[in-house]
């Protein structure tokens, strides 16, 4: 084992004994571990976006019981096409949505914020 790998290990290790979660040093939960859904920081929706020709498809569902405020982010291949950026839609506890978006031509990336509302 590298020195940089046991040294993140002994802080995984560290914050899990004094948070009760498995925290990597980015913020995000480490593999297998489960967030409280009293959790104030947890919020985002789970998203899934899905190209086909020049559509743009972004399909959420929010399982925790705050509200995520989600927008879809559409970047166009040419550089005469503008880019897309929705409306922002508050998809609430247990809520579902789906946004879509198009360029004219090929699309070159998408993507979904969230944010609190």
């Amino acid at each position: 084992m590298r020195p940089l790998r046991r040294r993140t290990s002994a802080l995984t290790t560290a914050a899990l004994l004094t948070t009760g979660l498995a925290v990597s040093l980015t913020g995000v939960p480490g593999a297998g571990a489960v967030a409280s859904r009293g959790d104030p920081d947890r919020f985002h929706a789970s998203c899934r976006t899905a190209i086909e020709g020049s559509r743009a498809t972004a399909s959420c569902h929010n399982p925790y019981p705050q509200t995520d405020r989600i927008r879809l982010h559409v970047e166009c291949a040419r550089w005469w096409d503008i880019d897309a950026d929705s409306a922002p839609v508050d998809v609430g506890p247990a809520g579902y949505a789906e946004l879509t978006d198009r360029c004219w031509k090929e699309i070159r990336e998408v993507w979904v914020t969230h944010e609190r509302p």
